[in-house]
């Protein structure tokens, strides 16, 4: 009967660890984002419809409202700090202006005043919409007309109105910062999967394998489409480890031309060589394509596992060039694949300077590892 209920107690057991496992790994946590994401949405919105409903609250819909505006969009820690901020400042902005157009509409009278002052306040939100400031006037201008209405509400209306969206935000804050994602771990993620798919494609190359349309077209539009990705992050990962997004951004820029100098090789001459030219080309580039591989399949394993990454230190000029092995034959490059060869030379010191400049920051982004004091000349300290 025992080993029955043990038996029975398994598949739980093992439903409530990968539960823990998704919560407390950055990595699944990554994974399963957008899940995570609407649990803790929905939640929000369970509280704020308990916390209106339970006590009636009237005109509680807009704490539910507000609740949705402030932490819908929020997802990674570091954006969550200063939208947050900007948004809990627009939304109680735009309710003290409302409540404003409520006490001017008792005091004057007249509708067209309110009309007339309610576009005005829209068009001063929309020409700061479009700026730095563009959460804070967007949702100062909603919130108004949520307390306000069309300047019809009663000034009872308007304050419970007001004490709404200030419940809303309470709520919306709490939760924002419940199980947040790091935008560091998507970055690194991110580049990690693209760095191991570049290693693949150089596997190819080293082999002397063609690539067909098609294969070619799938494999460079996720490289793209993963590039895009870690484009939006890095605002936030920027705030997150204190690195200057200008560092950030020449990641991104050499992590772009390894991409082009890769789809350059594979689609250029070497896709219109035969069998046997592309197998010479990859026997006497073996070296060095395998050291680029190598080295990308280290940073990959460092980005994704948290591994420490070790410097490296760069080969002379020509001394892992395309040059014949020991035992190869001592076939001169011909007049087709000096593209190929140049491309591969280019490629050799992206590589390097992108290796360079992950080990530089590596206590910043490295996060499990910033207990450990920061190498000379490293960014922003661990």
């Amino acid at each position: 009967m025992a080993s029955t209920s043990t038996a029975q107690l398994a598949p739980r057991r093992s439903l409530l660890s990968r539960v823990v496992r998704a919560v407390m790994s950055p990595f699944y946590r990554f994974r399963h984002a957008k899940t995570i994401h609407a649990v803790r949405v929905g939640l929000a919105m369970f509280v704020s419809i308990l916390m209106t409903s339970g006590i009636h609250i009237p005109h509680g819909i807009w704490a539910s409202v507000t609740t949705l505006v402030v932490i819908g969009g929020l997802q990674h820690h570091g954006n969550i700090r200063k939208k947050s901020t900007d948004r809990a400042a627009g939304t109680m902005l735009g309710a003290t202006i409302g409540l404003a157009l409520i006490l001017q509409q008792s005091f004057i009278g007249s509708l067209w005043v309110t009309y007339v002052l309610m576009s005005i306040i829209a068009a001063v939100c929309g020409y700061y919409a479009i700026g730095k400031a563009g959460y804070v006037a967007l949702l100062t201008a909603i919130t108004a007309c949520i307390v306000a209405g069309h300047g019809d509400n009663l000034i009872d209306t308007g304050l419970w109105r007001t004490l709404n969206v200030m419940i809303g935000i309470v709520i919306a804050l709490a939760f924002s910062f419940a199980l947040p994602l790091h935008a560091t771990y998507s970055w690194r993620y991110l580049i990690a999967d693209n760095l191991r798919g570049c290693a693949r494609v150089l596997l190819r190359v080293m082999e002397g394998e063609k690539f067909d349309t098609e294969t070619q077209n799938r494999v460079f539009i996720q490289l793209g489409g993963r590039l895009v990705q870690a484009r939006g992050l890095m605002p936030s990962v920027a705030k997150e480890i204190d690195v200057p997004n200008a560092r950030l951004e020449e990641i991104q820029r050499l992590h772009r031309t390894m991409l082009s100098a890769l789809e350059m090789m594979v689609e250029g001459a070497l896709a219109h060589a035969d069998a046997s030219g592309r197998a010479a080309f990859a026997h006497q580039c073996h070296p060095q394509m395998r050291e680029m591989r190598a080295s990308m399949l280290e940073m990959a394993r460092a980005l994704r596992f948290s591994a420490t990454l070790e410097p490296r230190t760069p080969a002379p000029r020509g001394g892992a060039s395309c040059e014949p092995a020991d035992d190869a034959p001592t076939t001169q490059l011909t007049a087709a694949q000096l593209g190929p060869f140049w491309l591969g030379e280019r490629l050799a010191e992206q590589v390097g300077q992108l290796r360079g400049l992950l080990y530089a920051i590596e206590p910043n982004w490295n996060i499990e590892r910033r207990i450990r004091p920061p190498r000379a000349g490293t960014v922003g300290g661990a």
